[in-house]
């Protein structure tokens, strides 16, 4: 076999797929480099409500963009500061303008990096997957949008890992963005309301109560019934067909 041959037999290198991921790595990682973590924080945020409101007074569109881009973008990257941004926007804008921007920044964030997750790595861990896992997309794959409705509801699974977890299903990019942004809904409508009151607040502790994460979960099990049903129905039909 001549060298040129050689050559042209190996796959080329998806250089795409690795800027696309260098780019996703590098941004996490100048995150905390640069001390965003220390920046983005309760404490810090609470010490600055003052200025920081009454610089929003006086440059609202270029914040209100900005607060967008800084969501959109934090969402994308996974960084864990979803909570505090979330306060923060309920805060500067109040509740109907807080939880518009954040559903609007949460979904194109997390649409970004589902997308850029199938991209990267979908071909290659369809490959790899086992018959169990097989069995478990298929099944997740034929009620797509209740089930990610309700692990949107449910404040239980971690947001950024969902984004990641379903890019390895076929589900399709409109569902995608659909389940997401009305599972977002409650959620949004809370953490906005609660930045309102921050003067009241003094830990993060205080963010959410028993009662507020035991409705949320019972809402997402509500996004479960179409599915319990069908099912029911299934049951019913087979035995009926047995008689």
């Amino acid at each position: 076999m001549t060298q040129d041959s050689k050559n042209r037999s190996k796959p080329p290198i998806p250089w795409k797929k690795v800027l696309i991921l260098l780019v996703f790595i590098g941004g996490f990682s100048a995150f905390f480099l640069l001390g965003g973590d220390q920046y983005l924080n309760f404490s810090t945020l609470k010490a600055n409500r003052d200025w920081l409101l009454a610089y929003t007074l006086n440059h609202y569109w270029s914040i209100l963009i900005g607060a967008m881009g800084v969501y959109s973008a934090s969402t994308a990257l996974s960084l864990p500061v979803a909570t505090i941004l979330s306060l923060t926007i309920g805060f500067l804008f109040g509740l109907w303008v807080g939880t518009s921007i954040i559903l609007f920044s949460a979904t194109l964030g997390a649409t970004l990096a589902f997308l850029a997750a199938r991209y990267v790595f979908a071909e290659s861990a369809s490959r790899r997957m086992g018959t169990m896992a097989k069995k478990l997309i298929s099944e997740f794959h034929r009620n797509d949008f209740n089930y990610l409705l309700f692990l949107r509801l449910v404040p239980l699974f971690p947001f950024w890992l969902i984004n990641l977890a379903t890019a390895f299903t076929p589900i399709k990019v409109q569902t995608y963005v659909a389940a997401t942004a009305i599972g977002m809904i409650p959620g949004a409508f809370v953490f906005t309301n609660l930045g309102q009151s921050l003067g009241r607040i003094d830990s993060p502790d205080q963010l959410l109560s028993f009662k507020t994460i035991s409705a949320l979960i019972l809402l997402g099990f509500f996004a479960l019934i179409p599915i319990f049903v069908k099912k029911f129905q299934s049951i019913k039909k087979e035995k009926g067909g047995l008689r």
